[in-house]
């Protein structure tokens, strides 16, 4: 990942970047109210309880571009941010299908059975996207955090994304050149209060040294900047904001494993879209074959330099 390209596309996306990982520690996943609400879609739309089941020849052929109620009739169109930043989507391009979520978008369309020119994308703020109202967009990407208020303004596909803590440290700190759980053992970690970026510590790491718990992020990273701790957890969408654009020689030391349920990511379509259970079933069977694992991998860990720390 060219870090300069990082750097600029984060700065002139901060604040669509800072609402969504503000919502992430705070807020507790909602999945199975988008289950819910994509099982609801579906009877809505055709009336057919078969349909929404997802197992029978005849919901497979109701989640194809013959029978999909898209905007455009044979076209999926999707919808992000202006601009896109990376490593989501890379150079602003959603349509060069390179970064963790224009690669996942193209995969969804593909099981969908649209063809890449066949998709079609369109530009929109954050909030504008969750808030209610008709829609431009059948389907729109951009680090959306699956949480109960939204769900009742927005339908929410099953999340794409796990939503993962990382360490956070700076060039030349100690934990900088962690390579393992380890090698963070006996480092002076911190978190804000009451995440589940506290908890992971625990959890994940057991350090030696109690941890310091701050009342919010920003709190966080000042102590970190000065010195006060040798690195500090947050989710890995903030990780990303904060050290390419927050703190000077910042590193994302690594990904904590999964502990708990987990915060999810996941694609936004308008409330009761007839389209939400077709997108949950592509979305389910993109983590079933492990496609959306390979992604992140390939996007996120090996691209982006976040590896995951064992």
């Amino acid at each position: 990942m060219a870090r300069t390209q990082l750097r600029l596309l984060a700065t002139l996306s901060a604040a669509a970047l800072l609402l969504t990982a503000c919502g992430g520690d705070e807020e507790e996943p909602a999945s199975d109210d988008a289950t819910a609400g994509a099982d609801a879609a579906g009877d809505s739309a055709d009336g057919d309880d078969s349909a929404a089941s997802g197992g029978s020849e005849d919901a497979a052929g109701a989640c194809s571009p013959d029978s999909l109620e898209t905007v455009t009739a044979g076209t999926l169109t999707l919808s992000t941010s202006e601009p896109a930043f990376e490593p989501w989507m890379v150079d602003n391009d959603p349509a060069n299908a390179e970064g963790y979520e224009a690669a996942v978008s193209y995969a969804v369309a593909e099981q969908l059975g649209y063809e890449a020119d066949a998709v079609e994308w369109v530009r929109n703020p954050f909030e504008a996207t969750i808030a209610p109202g008709p829609k431009n967009f059948d389907l729109a990407i951009n680090q959306f955090s699956i949480t109960p208020e939204r769900a009742g303004a927005v339908d929410f596909t099953s999340g794409y994304y796990d939503v993962r803590q990382a360490v956070v440290s700076k060039e030349g700190a100690g934990a900088a050149d962690a390579a393992s759980l380890a090698d963070l053992k006996d480092s002076l970690l911190g978190a804000q209060v009451g995440t589940t970026s506290l908890a992971s510590i625990e959890e994940s790491i057991d350090p030696s040294n109690d941890p310091l718990i701050f009342n919010s992020n920003e709190e966080a990273k000042l102590a970190l900047d000065n010195g006060q701790v040798d690195a500090i957890v947050v989710d890995l969408p903030t990780a990303f904001y904060l050290t390419a654009v927050e703190i000077e020689g910042g590193v994302i030391v690594g990904q904590l494993p999964l502990t708990g349920d987990a915060e999810q990511l996941g694609f936004v379509l308008d409330l009761d879209s007839p389209l939400t259970d077709c997108a949950t079933q592509a979305v389910d069977a993109l983590r079933e074959d492990g496609t959306l694992d390979d992604l992140a991998t390939e996007w996120l860990a090996d691209v982006a330099g976040a590896p995951e720390l064992q």
